[in-house]
This record gives C-alpha cells, sequence and structure tokens, in this order.
C-alpha cells in the first residue's frame, strides 16, 4: 500500500542479477555502457547481513495491495570482501564487519554507474532526438546530475581507507565527516512528485513510450525502467542508517569506531528525516494543487492547513465507482480523477470533504451492505463484499457516511490504521487551538465520543 510519510522504497542488499555486457538496440544513440564482470555473492556471510525488515520507506506514494515480487532482475552480481583477499587471520566478527563496509563501497560505485547510466542512455538521447524538451527533462531528472559527484567522493574516501591488507580500519570519522553533503537530497526528493507525474503524462505521447520501451528492452537497462533508476537515490539513502547499525554490531568495544559510530548513525537518521519530512511537505503541495473543487463550500480551511499526506490511493464506493481518496493531516477528501486539457492529472473533489477531528470510523464486517446503497448490488455476481469501512461526520448538513472498499484486506488495514492515526492527532491539535470557522464547536464533544466507540469496537472485533 502506498502509505505515505515515511515511504522510502524498501531496498534490499546483494539481490543476484546476471552481468549485462552488451546493448541490442538504440545503437548509434547511446553510448555503450561497460559492465564489469563480477564474482558470485559470498554465501553465508552475506546472507547474514539483511536489511529488509529495518527499511523504512521514504515520501509518501498512493496506498496499492501488496504484489508479487518482479522476476526481473534488480541488481548486478556483487562479490563480497573475501573474495578479494586470498588469506586472512581475521575473527568471524571482523571478517563480518569487513564485509559490511565493502558492501558499502560497493554499493557507491554501483550507484555511480547507474546514475551514469541514466544520463548517458536516457537523458542525453533524449535531448538531442527531441523526445522532449530540456525544460521537461529538467524536471524530470532534477539535480540528479549533482549528486554523482557527491557520491564519487565518498568511493575516492571509503578506498583510501584500505589498507596494503585490502581492510579498513577506523570509518566513523570519514562517515561522519561526509553524511552532510546529503542534504541535497531534500531537493532531489522534494522533486520527485511533480517528476513522476510529469514523466507518466509524456509516457502517453508514442516517441517517448518507443524510446523508453526501447531502453528497458535493451540488455543495459536490467529490465529496469527509466523511474526505477530515477528512484535510486533514495533507495540509497535509507540503506546507510541500516549499514551504520551492522557496522556497529561488528566493531569490538575497544575499537576506534565505538565512540564515533553512534554520532555517525544519529547524523545519517537526522538527515533521512529531514528529507522525509520536506518530502512530504512538497507531494502535500503539489496534491492539492491537483484538487478542482466544484463547489465553493468544499474549500475546507483544513486542506489548506495540512502539511502532509498520511496515505491517498484508489477506493470504491458503495456504487462501485472508483475514487482517488486523499487523506490529509487534516481533512479526508474523495475524488475522480481526470485530466486537464495538457494531459495532465486532476482530481475533482467528490461531494464533501470531512475534517479528521470530526470524522468517525467504521469496520464493516466482510459481506455485510454498505449502507446508502450496497456494496452487493454494486458488484454483479458478489455474494460476499469484502475489506470495506465507513466513514461519517456527525452534525454536518447535507451529508451523508461514505462506505468505501479497499482492494484486499492488507490494504484495508493500512487505511484503518492511518485513519485512527490522524483522527487522533487532528482532536489532539483542535483541542490546544481554536476551532476552523467551518467546524461546529458543538461537534466536538461528539467527536471525542465517536472516537471512544471506534476504539471499543476495535478492540472487541480484534478479540
Amino acid at each position: 500500500p502506498k502509505q505515505t510519510r515515511n515511504s522510502l522504497s524498501h531496498t534490499f542488499l546483494n539481490k543476484r542479477v546476471k552481468p549485462v555486457t552488451k546493448s541490442n538496440s538504440l545503437t548509434g544513440v547511446i553510448t555503450p555502457v561497460k559492465t564489469p564482470a563480477l564474482k558470485r555473492i559470498g554465501q553465508s556471510i552475506s546472507r547474514s547481513i539483511s536489511f529488509r525488515t529495518e527499511a523504512r520507506p521514504l515520501p509518501p506514494a498512493p496506498l496499492r495491495s501488496r504484489t508479487k515480487a518482479s522476476s526481473f532482475p534488480r541488481r548486478r552480481n556483487s562479490q563480497c570482501w573475501s573474495d578479494t583477499v586470498e588469506s586472512h587471520d581475521l575473527t568471524a566478527k571482523e571478517i563480518k564487519r569487513q564485509e559490511v563496509i565493502y558492501e558499502l563501497t560497493q554499493g557507491e560505485r554501483q550507484l555511480i554507474d547507474d546514475l551514469s547510466l541514466v544520463k548517458k542512455v536516457y537523458y542525453e538521447p533524449m535531448l538531442k532526438l527531441d523526445i522532449m524538451t530540456e525544460s521537461e527533462l529538467g524536471q524530470i531528472f532534477g539535480t540528479l546530475d549533482s549528486l554523482i559527484p557527491l557520491h564519487e567522493d565518498l568511493l575516492g574516501r571509503l578506498e583510501r581507507l584500505r589498507g596494503s591488507e585490502k581492510t579498513v580500519g577506523e570509518v566513523g570519522p570519514t562517515l561522519m565527516n561526509w553524511f552532510p553533503c546529503l542534504e541535497a537530497y531534500i531537493t532531489y526528493c522534494c522533486n520527485q512528485v511533480g517528476a513522476k507525474a510529469l514523466l507518466d503524462q509524456k509516457k502517453h505521447e508514442k516517441r517517448v513510450e518507443h524510446f523508453l520501451r526501447l531502453c528497458q528492452e535493451s540488455s543495459f537497462s536490467r529490465k529496469l525502467d527509466l523511474w526505477n533508476f530515477l528512484d535510486l537515490p533514495r533507495s540509497r539513502l535509507v540503506k546507510y542508517p541500516l549499514l551504520l547499525k551492522e557496522i556497529q554490531k561488528c566493531t569490538p568495544p575497544d575499537h576506534p569506531d565505538e565512540d564515533t559510530l553512534p554520532d555517525a548513525l544519529e547524523e545519517i537518521q537526522s538527515i533521512v528525516a529531514q528529507v522525509n519530512q520536506k518530502t512530504g511537505e512538497a507531494e502535500c503541495q503539489f496534491y492539492r494543487r491537483g484538487l478542482c473543487y466544484l463547489e465553493e463550500s468544499q474549500r475546507l480551511p483544513e486542506i489548506q492547513q495540512s502539511r502532509f499526506l498520511y496515505c491517498h490511493g484508489e477506493l470504491k464506493n458503495n456504487k462501485g465507482q472508483r475514487l482517488h481518496v486523499f487523506l490529509f493531516e487534516l481533512a479526508l477528501v474523495l475524488s475522480r480523477p481526470t485530466e486537464d486539457k495538457d494531459g495532465g492529472q486532476v482530481f475533482n473533489v467528490y461531494r464533501q470533504p470531512l475534517p479528521n477531528a470530526l470524522l468517525n470510523l467504521e469496520e464493516i464486517p466482510d459481506g455485510e451492505a454498505g449502507g446508502g446503497g450496497t456494496f452487493r448490488g454494486a458488484f454483479t455476481g458478489n455474494d460476499k463484499v469484502r475489506n470495506c469501512f465507513r466513514v461519517s461526520s456527525r452534525g454536518r448538513s447535507k451529508f451523508h457516511p461514505y462506505s468505501l472498499q479497499a482492494n484486499d484486506s492488507f490494504s484495508k488495514q493500512q487505511w484503518i490504521t492511518c485513519l485512527r492515526q490522524a483522527i487522533v492527532q487532528s482532536r489532539d491539535r483542535m483541542g490546544q487551538s481554536q476551532l476552523s470557522p467551518h467546524t461546529d464547536p458543538a461537534l466536538y464533544h461528539m467527536a471525542e465520543l465517536s472516537l471512544s466507540s471506534d476504539t471499543e469496537m476495535a478492540d472487541h472485533t480484534s478479540r
């Protein structure tokens, strides 16, 4: 599900991918890219370094149902540190420490290769062939070009740390001094929301679609599309705290890094949190601008006052209509996606948005009617309607409860969790500040009562 505020893509270390050596199309336009042959992944130690469960995605993204893992190869084959040395007399713990540091170094090298590839095989040919304008390419690629020297700098520092025996002693001070450079990611990641929207829009043009399809089918792409490459910096950013934690686990108490690694970890976690916050704010602003109000009464001040999105994505109403729903910091907005005259996506606000502080949330048991019409009548041949919930707001005129259906149980639970969090935090905020001019103060007490009812219902359901 595309949950928001903390959304950096989950990435995995040491994924196996067959090395690529040649391009089978677009020759003459794209500069050949050399891919060095790499050895197989180290077995036992590499498997023990797993960061999957700790990853925290960065910027917000639409809720979507879980999908099967892609069969496409995502990363090159990687060698481990022990493949690079003929012999050593290190302990198992120190070997693992060297493996993690080597993985950090190799990850920098691979990211540099990928970002350079994006510039050579996507940006430059599309500009040369007038597939997109320079302005459009600037919006889509953002400041990606400036990230290459930044990571080349870290790679050079790490390589200089390797001694004659190819081991690295103290790595903490190097990382501590370099991490502040990652503040450049704020600009890049904040641009990605608009970049993704423009890229999706341009894909409808035949020349763009044809070029991108040829690139993805070519061997140099490893079957990744352009957006996969553009999203790699975000994926890399979230790895740094995870790698540092692994290095810490393998660092002896008397090692010089024991003093500096905690400070380095605190520094990178602070930067990731800052990038996360700014990206969430940028996404919120982007989607607020895309809302098209059909009535002036729909312009709730809570929408404009919201600083971030909890989540957004597709849900169905009890008539079977597909809606794009936004759960902003302070308001719930239902909309119908459409296109403007330029082919860009806009969202026509559907019915009346609701302040989160006044929401009443109710889970609908599987098979029950959705209220105000039924889900069962909306879906032919579906005797048992599942994954539904209802939101309502008491005391508001011309308002009917919204019965909504998620794609699956996982998506439903994501929505329920985000809605409960939004309700609690909005009511806390409303209790500490003046109420909106659109809000009936008498409803605040009823809102508190409805939240208590929601909680009791959830507890009863879980039992």
